[in-house]
This record gives C-alpha cells, structure tokens and sequence, in this order.
C-alpha cells in the first residue's frame, strides 16, 4: 500500500486535497500519517518515494490562509517529460524536478494548486462582483493567466500519475469514462404567457426595437400557438429529448418552484404547463432536477421550501440541479445543498465565460474551508452554458459550435464530464431563431461519438 506522509499543520485541507487526487481522481489505495518533515512524501511499495515540495501551507500561520495575498501575483508556466500538455500552470511552488535513484522530487506544490481551484476559496477573498452579485471570470486568476479554458487539476493527477509509474508504482489507477451531461435550466415554460406579456412582446417590437417585420412575424407565431397549429416556442421538450435519446444521452430538466424577483420563473410549479412538462419527461425515462430561485442560493429557507414543494409535486425525491443565474457563493450555498441531503451540483461555471471554473472536468467532493470539512456533496462543474457564447461574448453559430466542441475535445481526452446546459428556451425566438443549428450539430457530434 503507498504511505503518504504530509506535515503537521493545516492537516484537514491536506488530508482532503490527498483523497481527492489519489482517491477520488487516481482510485488509488493509500494511506496517510502526518510527520515532522515540511514536504509531501509518498512512499511506494518498492520504497521509491515522491517528494511534493509543500510551497503553500507550511507558509501559513495556522489561522488561515484565507487572505487575498496569498493569491499569486503572476504565476509561470514549467516543462517536464511528466506533463501531458506543451507546458504546466504553477501556481504554487517551482518547475525544479529533481529524479535521482531513490524516486523523484517535484517543485511544483500540486496539492495547494489543487486545492485552490477545486475549493473556490479564491472567490471568498476576492469580492468583485457582478451586477448579480456573482464572483466574474474577469477576477479569476484562471482568467486573469489564459488558462481557464485548461482543466489545470486534470493535468495536475496525469502528471503526478506519470511520477508515480516513472518510480514503479504497483497498482493500476481507476477507468474512468467520457461522459456528456446535457443539462436544461426550465427558467420559462411559454413564451406567449397570457394576454399582458404578449402585449408587452408585441408592444416591444414597435416601440423599442422599431421593428415592423418582426412585429408581423410575432403576431403570425402567436397566432399560430393560440390556434393550436405550433407548439410555443419555449415548449421544447420532445424536441430536446428526441435529440438526446438519438444520440443516447439522458437529458436533465431543472425546474424553478419559487421566486419573487423580477429574475425569477413566470410560472408555478404546480400549474398544468408544468405539470404536463413533467410527466413528458418522466415517461421519457428523463431526469428531473431542481433550479433554486435567484435569491436561494444563500437563503437556507427559501431553498429548502422550494425543494419541499418541488418534491410535493413530484412525488418523489430529487438530488441534483443547479442554483439560478449561477449564483453560487463559496461555501454557504455548498452547505446549503449539502444540508438539504442534495447528491449532485452543477452550478459552478461561469456567466461570463466557458471553461473550467474549477479547474477540472471531473466531479468531485467539496470542502467548506470555514468549517474545515469535506461534505457529502459533489459538484460537477459547469463548462459551457449557450448564454455565455452568445448573450454575453456574441459569437456567431459557427464561433460558438467550435468552441463548444473544442472543449467537448478536450474533457474527452481527460475522459471526464462534460457538462454543459442550454436552456429549454434558448431556440425558435427571434433571438435564437440562427442559433438553434448550434445545438442541433452539437447533439449530431455527440452522437458520432457512440456514448
């Protein structure tokens, strides 16, 4: 069995980040001991060691390390024959690798690195926000260095496994798969919602847009939904899931069940729109998740009500979604989900921005760094939302399908989760009318790769 010995200070965040990489990621048996020493050091089998310098904790005054100078000012980029990409992100530590007869020591502090994308504490001492109080890609260092569209950890675990094998470790590390995790936020079931919002639609062509054809294109649609000869446009559910099930994906519908703020669902959950939606994708063999409001994701309360009355209407239990316009504060509304006996989150992305918020494509247990604890949860972070590429960076289709399925390329190389969540309302509107294409290559793409 491999010994990892680490120091005696900040014993929780080690023993965490450890069992996260070798145990989580790697599904390596181990075990641990602290010592005297100020580095990492993991013994084999055969008693070839791997030395991690530790540049991060052993630094610390054991009160904390939450403080925004220990972020780095500027971080650099190190080579070795044990990376897997052209270079290796450091965050912490140095490109040193010194390989000798009795094992390999490594400057680079992969443990602290790790820890401070997998954790999000960075977001706890940084406190730019947005206008919805969200922590922006902009103040992230990942941002901030050009490497958020890098899965860092992922390359971190290939190449500690790399060391480990150049030093003949014994056992075989975990298989892992490739695994698409199509998501749909239901934040709107019509858009033709009564007479005072198709005003509202109708009365925006004219008067804001100043635009006549569209104003005649919306009145022909709403005619055509009010005579029952077209779906509305937001009702696309047997058109997402006749796409997933082509291309042998489950889809996961995440439905709103309150809300009071203007950003919120202009429907309830109980009403038939939603209840027939429902059972659509329960006969389906689909899954249904929750989407707490906007001002849940720090409101204990408020979420769990929601949640109750989701489940009342459900029958039955759930145990996964995503917080509302990816809201997500580090660590309440992990406790939050936690507490709630939630089993999966797939928040933690970016608005603003695709990538790899966390610095992976795995999903993983989280840590509350207040309370000094891992919890029972797992997140899965969010890689890519339709809203990021057009809404907020304005791509075109043909901008956005290759950055989609670049990114798609590389979780699969890492083989881990690719997350990724267009909304049920994101087709057939005027704002959407060219962009639905996207989507449907996407799913084509997908299906070429016989998940």
């Amino acid at each position: 069995m491999i010994t990892i010995y680490y120091p005696r200070s900040f014993m929780s965040e080690r023993a965490y980040i450890i069992e996260v990489l070798f145990g989580e990621f790697l599904g390596l048996v181990y075990k641990t001991a602290d010592y005297e020493g100020n580095d990492y050091k993991i013994v084999l089998e055969n008693h070839s060691i791997l030395v991690i310098r530790d540049s991060f904790f052993n630094r610390q005054k054991e009160e904390s390390y939450l403080n925004p100078e220990n972020i780095p000012t500027q971080i650099s980029y190190g080579v070795n024959q044990f990376i897997v990409e052209d270079n290796i992100p450091i965050l912490y530590g140095n490109d040193e690798i010194e390989i000798n007869q009795k094992g390999i020591t490594c400057g680079i502090d992969l443990f602290a690195s790790a820890f401070f994308m997998l954790t999000r504490w960075e977001e706890y001492v940084i406190k730019e926000r947005d206008v919805h109080n969200r922590f922006p890609a902009s103040a992230s260092l990942a941002f901030q260095n050009n490497f958020l569209d890098r899965p860092i950890v992922n390359e971190y675990v290939e190449m500690l496994w790399n060391m480990l094998v150049h030093i003949g470790i014994e056992q075989k590390r975990k298989e892992r798969k490739f695994e698409i995790i199509l998501t749909h936020d239901v934040d709107h079931l019509s858009y033709w919602k009564g007479a005072i919002r198709s005003l509202q639609v109708l009365g925006a062509d004219l008067l804001k847009r100043r635009n006549f054809p569209m104003f005649l294109r919306n009145i022909a649609g709403l005619t055509r939904v009010r005579l029952g000869k077209q779906h509305d446009p937001y009702d696309t559910f047997d058109y997402i899931m006749n796409l997933s099930e082509e291309a042998n994906i489950k889809s996961r519908f995440y439905y709103m069940s309150g809300g009071v703020t203007k950003f919120d669902n202009d429907y309830r959950i109980n009403e038939p729109a939603a209840l027939n939606s429902i059972k659509k994708v329960k006969e389906r063999g689909h899954i249904i998740g929750f989407h707490p409001s906007y001002n849940a994701y720090n409101d204990r309360v408020q979420w769990q009500k929601e949640k109750e009355l989701l489940e009342e209407v459900l029958g039955s239990s759930v145990k996964e979604g995503r917080q509302h316009y990816l809201r997500f504060e580090a660590p309440i509304t992990w406790n939050i989900w936690n507490d709630n006996g939630m089993e999966m989150d797939c928040t933690v992305g970016y608005a603003d921005r695709e990538g790899f918020r966390c610095g992976t494509c795995y999903d993983y247990t989280v840590y509350d760094f207040l309370k000094k604890k891992a919890l029972g949860l797992k997140e899965f972070p969010l890689i890519v939302m339709e809203g990021s590429l057009y809404g907020y960076q304005h791509f075109s289709p043909q901008k956005m399908e290759e950055k989609i399925m670049s990114l798609v390329d590389m979780t699969k190389k890492y083989k881990g989760n690719f997350v990724y969540l267009w909304h049920n309302s994101s087709f057939n509107t005027e704002y959407w009318k060219n962009i639905d294409v996207v989507y449907e290559n996407t799913l084509k793409n997908f299906k070429s790769l016989n998940l």
